[in-house]
């Protein structure tokens, strides 16, 4: 999302300079200002529909380009201050775009867990919870006068294709039932709505979310091929299920208020100049009410890189007509005008983006007054860094490491243990932890002086000269272990080999890691440790075989807290219970191109397929993998439907035949009446047959026979947290839609409900559901 633009990047840096001179928060309608509060766009009893109306009737043409871009100047004659439109939050308030400033009485933010750690809990609650922190200091750092803007273009909820995808990082996973889900919870959190949504007053937001990237978006910058000239080639079938399905759960169950075009084409279109995306399908059929953003330069690139417009003009003209609002960076500054002079665009056009634009401001609350007197105004800079915002960041670290492998019970290790070596170029980096788009943090404690508060005699070796490890200091290494009784390895990758705007070209550990780990590993006198810091999965294929490797831990970029929660859970003050949200795929899978976007295997060809819905190859660990200190069994206690036909799910009755003779019914809406009474409910037991009480994620699979015709080989229908003492049992109770977990993609992107048996299982255990004809 960072400007292309060396220009662009000055001039918002010297806006910024300027903008941050106040200490009081820009506001509008200023009650103590006789000339500005008389106008009809400032009186609070009028609808926000008439009030925007009567402000954008007022604007001269000039005036109405300049509130196009994100960085909006203000508009004194009308009292209207400046406005920026770009600011993140994406695991926690952020610096990355131009509307936060720590520079001023508050000067850091609660840094959660980078999404892809936060994701594995499966804990929509917890998700919930970190989105309502994120607002709340979000509209303190506003209040603080901090901030000149509460548009924040977060959450990020592409789905994690491709393992290289260097901003896989920041997503919710590969699965898109669980980026849809995280969406709700996080964007319902922010904008300070309910957790079971509908409890927005009168619409007014604490702060304002944006899904992003707006659409089949998940390539940056891979052998040659960038995301800005990138024309993504996606079948009906897999926009269908795979790449829109978290958008429409953003816009019509999180209700968000900004959705973020992306830079790439979609089979020859760019998406911010898509009307067919923007207007039909988001706002039409979805219900959107928002603003719609380009991503930063995306609509200089639609002349400059795709050269789909034949002018700058046309660019313009393309991306307002389609529905796009607001432009990061200054191209519809620069172009808009000549656009309208040269009848390329209408003023109409213009004030359709500005009443979605000043609906949003209204909304904030920013054109209501002195915001101290109004709802969200006593939130102080006490709320950020609060030890209940703390706690929520160490409880997230923790929910979210998974484990990988624990031979012989190596872990948790003893309290009581009298040496320990700590190896490894991330064992020692706070920075690492945090991952990218975050702020200054609350707080920054290494793994290392986390493990060190264990055991006093603990020793440290670096290992590598950095994480990519171009050169490694092994004999060095190996001499501190030999010296120590156990072993803990912190390798992985950092932001030098993941990130935006760089993707991976191999799935290995960089440079000399491995034969570090690997030696490290034979010469100590018990089997190690590892404990794998990164965004996106790594082949460590030698580490899962390998005797000398007892142990392994995933925990992703896990934030300011996550030195804390990995020693806890190392010494066993946490039992570890998140589930991996991405396939681990081997390292032979850098074969397949990352171009190609294609989710179904093509066994033809030799095309394994894309994420555990389709993938057909090796594994190296599977999306859900996770295990526990404890032991965990599951049975089916209850369903409640064994069986449904076709004619009960259809809302006309009737049914269809495809090609191959095989009854179907067409499922678009799946809130019929009809889809209501197939909804049943299925309970599952959770047993706890260890001695650690533990909390875990369950999810629950449906699966399938007939895999043809690109139906995928399982897909998630739910998930729980769940916690359970040692020795005792709990049950969860899943209600199960079959209009929506039952259904899958046709070739036509027809979402259908087939004829044939369906297995609902969790764990090992599986129930079957005979749809009929």
């Amino acid at each position: 999302m960072r400007p292309g633009s060396i220009v662009l990047l000055i001039c918002l840096t010297l806006a910024a300079v300027t903008l941050t001179e106040s200490t009081q928060p820009p506001f509008a309608c200023d009650s103590s200002k006789p000339t500005t509060k008389s106008y009809p766009f400032c009186k609070l009893t009028l609808p926000i529909s008439a009030r925007v109306k009567d402000l954008v009737s007022r604007l001269t043409l000039d005036e109405k380009i300049s509130q196009l871009v994100n960085t909006a100047p203000a508009i004194p004659r009308l009292g209207i201050p400046a406005y920026e439109w770009w600011s993140e939050a994406l695991h926690g308030v952020s610096h990355s775009g131009y509307g936060i400033f720590f520079n001023g009485t508050i000067k850091s933010a609660t840094s959660f867990p980078q999404v892809i750690l936060t994701a594995a809990s499966f804990d929509v609650g917890l998700w919930y919870r970190i989105g309502q922190a994120i607002g709340l200091e979000a509209r303190a750092v506003y209040n603080e006068g901090q901030a000149h803007g509460m548009t924040f273009w977060a959450p990020n909820i592409n789905v994690f294709r491709d393992p290289r995808w260097g901003r896989g990082q920041e997503t919710p996973g590969e699965d898109p039932l669980v980026s849809g889900k995280y969406a709700i919870s996080y964007v319902r959190g922010v904008q300070g709505d309910t957790f079971q949504g509908g409890g927005l007053k009168d619409g007014h937001l604490q702060a304002s979310a944006c899904c992003k990237h707006f659409t089949a978006y998940d390539l940056d910058h891979w052998k040659g091929v960038n995301r800005f000239g990138y024309d993504a080639k996606v079948t009906k079938q897999d926009l269908a299920d795979t790449y829109q399905p978290p958008f429409q759960s953003c816009i019509q169950h999180a209700q968000a208020s900004g959705i973020m075009c992306a830079y790439n084409r979609v089979n020859g279109v760019p998406n911010c100049a898509d009307h067919n995306l923007l207007s039909n399908i988001a706002r039409k059929q979805w219900g959107f009410q928002g603003y719609i953003t380009s991503d930063c330069d995306a609509v200089s690139i639609i002349y400059n890189v795709h050269k789909y417009a034949k002018t700058p003009e046309d660019a313009v003209a393309e991306v307002l007509k389609a529905g796009m609002d607001v432009n990061c960076g200054y191209y519809l500054k620069n172009h808009t005008k000549s656009a309208v002079q040269k009848k390329k665009l209408l003023i109409s056009d213009i004030d359709r983006a500005l009443t979605n634009l000043f609906t949003m401001r209204v909304r904030l609350g920013l054109f209501n007054g002195n915001p101290s007197s109004l709802p969200y105004g006593s939130i102080g800079p006490n709320q950020v860094c609060s030890k209940a915002h703390q706690d929520l960041a160490l409880e997230a670290a923790r929910s979210g490491i998974v484990l990988l492998k624990n031979s012989a019970k190596l872990l948790p290790l003893r309290k009581t243990i009298s040496s320990l070596a700590v190896i490894g170029p991330n064992a020692n980096s706070a920075y690492t932890l945090v991952g990218n788009y975050a702020g200054p943090p609350c707080k920054s404690i290494e793994p290392l002086k986390a493990l060190q508060s264990y055991v006093k005699n603990t020793q440290y070796h670096k290992g590598c000269n950095f994480v990519n490890c171009t050169s490694a200091s092994i004999n060095e290494a190996v001499q501190v272990a030999k010296n120590a009784d156990y072993v803990v390895l912190f390798m992985g990758l950092d932001q030098g080999e993941e990130r935006e705007d760089f993707d991976r070209d191999n799935l290995v550990l960089p440079g000399q890691q491995q034969a570090l780990i690997t030696a490290v590993a034979k010469a100590a006198k018990k089997p190690v440790v590892l404990v794998m810091i990164c965004g996106g999965p790594v082949d460590i294929s030698f580490a899962k075989r390998d005797p000398k490797i007892g142990g392994i831990l995933w925990g992703g970029y896990p934030g300011e807290s996550g030195g804390i929660a990995l020693a806890e859970t190392i010494f066993g003050d946490h039992n570890p219970g998140g589930k991996l949200p991405m396939t681990w795929y081997p390292k032979e899978f850098v074969k397949i191109p990352m171009t190609d976007m294609r989710m179904r295997p093509d066994p033809s060809s030799g095309y394994p397929g894309r994420t555990y819905r389709f993938y057909t190859g090796r594994k190296v660990f599977r999306f859900g993998y996770g295990l526990s200190y404890t032991k965990y069994a599951y049975e089916f206690v209850s369903v409640t439907r064994n069986k449904l036909s076709l004619t009960q799910l259809s809302s006309t009755g009737a049914t269809l035949q495809n090609s191959d003779s095989v009854h179907y019914t067409s499922v678009t809406d799946t809130e019929t009446e009809s889809c209501e009474k197939a909804k049943f409910s299925a309970t599952v037991a959770v047993q706890n047959h260890g001695e650690m009480d533990g909390r875990h994620a369950v999810l629950m699979f449906v699966k399938r026979n007939d895999v043809a015709n690109g139906k995928p080989r399982k897909e998630l229908v739910g998930f729980e947290s769940v916690k359970t003492n040692a020795g005792e049992r709990t049950e969860v109770e899943f209600v199960i839609s079959p209009c929506e977990h039952f259904r899958t993609a046709n070739e036509d992107g027809l979402m259908v409900i087939e004829e044939g048996t369906r297995y609902l299982y969790v764990g090992d255990q599986q129930y079957p559901i005979s749809v009929l004809h």
